[in-house]
């Protein structure tokens, strides 16, 4: 049992180390490595995970990780991924917090830039495989390419998991009477279903409920408060990443808790570090110092913006893996998947027309990276640090 979470706790540390980007390139990473060299999933499955933390708040990229872990070694190999991605980024912000200083006054914006191009690169190679094997035929282009008009032309968080959801429901409509169930599944008990609420439906929700009435019942401590900002952040937010940060400001910068200048500093060094923005909670907590040591409060920052998203995970995936035998589920996973191929494509064409890629040189670059990542000439760490590098001497 305990050989699950080592192995997933150091398979993700060693990707948490390198995989910068953000939360979409994130998703390339882990196709790469998860699907494509280790193996421990197919590609419909990565996409079930993909869309099913689409639909749920918090930060996407670092609860996907959790389920793949889940996958391979149960609850203690998900809580082994997120320790292992989530501990490098979160370690780096913690002491930005301690006054260790910016990122970019030592290095310069050179190898940051290096870095903002292989992640366009990861994104595009995971784009290609998963339109090869999610969208082989027309109905599923179609899908996939209207989810990727709807959201490039509507950037706001909500419509991803909206645009999901009209898929699997269009996937239900237009597969429902041609597909196939794979395997016969017996009809399931109500004594199974009753053992699924109480395990993990009900344990999640009430959980739920205290962690959002925790900061009602304290009204008057300020420890208590800035952790209620948090928590609240994570528990509302859809998209993760950057969507979280005009709630976490609100929670502290207008709360009184932390000055605006420390905020925006804050929110420098966390474009700089690997892993997931979520860990921009521990600085925010060290900043902020609650409880009088800034190694716990960071500690309990990170925990605090992390939590409602994985306790949402916790309750929904059970869930979901015992609704995906029915027919009329798969069909719409089918319709489902197709749209979360929409969903990366424009995700890639957002980062390539958002500043991340200057003139000429940035595309040949782009594509240099693409085909070494495609045909495995190096693997992706490697790649990471020899773009960063790179774009260091160079710019």
């Amino acid at each position: 049992m305990f050989c699950g979470f080592f192995e997933c706790f150091w398979i993700s540390l060693k990707l948490g180390l390198v995989s910068f980007g953000g939360p979409v390139a994130h998703i390339g990473y882990f196709r790469e490595l998860y699907v494509e060299r280790l193996g421990w999933l197919k590609e419909e499955r990565f996409a079930e995970l993909m869309a099913l933390t689409q639909f749920l708040p918090g930060p996407g990229s670092s609860q996907l990780g959790a389920a793949i872990g889940y996958e391979r070694g149960g609850w203690l190999g998900g809580v082994g991924a997120w320790l292992g991605f989530t501990l490098p980024s979160a370690l780096a912000m913690i002491v930005f917090a301690i006054g260790m200083g910016g990122i970019q006054e030592w290095l310069g914006d050179g190898w940051l830039h290096g870095l903002k191009l292989v992640a366009v690169a990861v994104v595009a190679v995971a784009l290609l495989g998963m339109r090869k094997s999610l969208c082989p035929r027309l109905p599923e282009m179609l899908l996939a390419l209207i989810a990727l008009v709807i959201i490039y032309t509507v950037p706001q968080a909500w419509v991803a998991p909206v645009v999901i959801l009209i898929g699997g429901v269009m996937g239900w409509l237009i597969f429902g009477r041609s597909i196939a169930v794979v395997e016969s599944v017996p009809r399931l008990k109500s004594e199974s279903n009753k053992s699924v609420w109480m395990r993990n439906v009900l344990p999640a929700a009430s959980v739920m409920v205290v962690l959002m009435l925790v900061p009602v019942i304290f009204p008057h401590s300020s420890a208590v408060k800035g952790l209620g900002g948090l928590l609240h952040a994570g528990a509302l937010v859809f998209g993760g990443g950057h969507v979280v940060l005009p709630l976490l400001e609100t929670s502290t910068v207008d709360a009184g808790l932390m000055a605006e200048d420390t905020f925006l500093a804050g929110y420098g060094a966390a474009q700089a570090v690997p892993g997931p923005l979520f860990t921009f909670g521990g600085f925010l907590g060290a900043g902020m110092n609650l409880f009088g040591n800034v190694w716990l409060s960071g500690a309990l920052g990170i925990i605090t913006l992390f939590l409602p998203g994985m306790v949402l995970l916790a309750g929904g995936l059970p869930i979901w893996d015992r609704l995906k035998h029915f027919s009329w589920a798969r069909a719409g996973v089918r319709g489902a998947n197709a749209t979360v191929v929409g969903v990366l494509g424009a995700a890639l064409l957002g980062m390539l027309t958002g500043g991340s890629v200057h003139g000429f040189m940035d595309a040949v670059a782009i594509l240099i990276l693409a085909l070494v990542i495609y045909f495995k000439w190096l693997p992706v760490w490697a790649i990471v640090i020899l773009a960063a590098v790179t774009g260091g001497c160079i710019m």
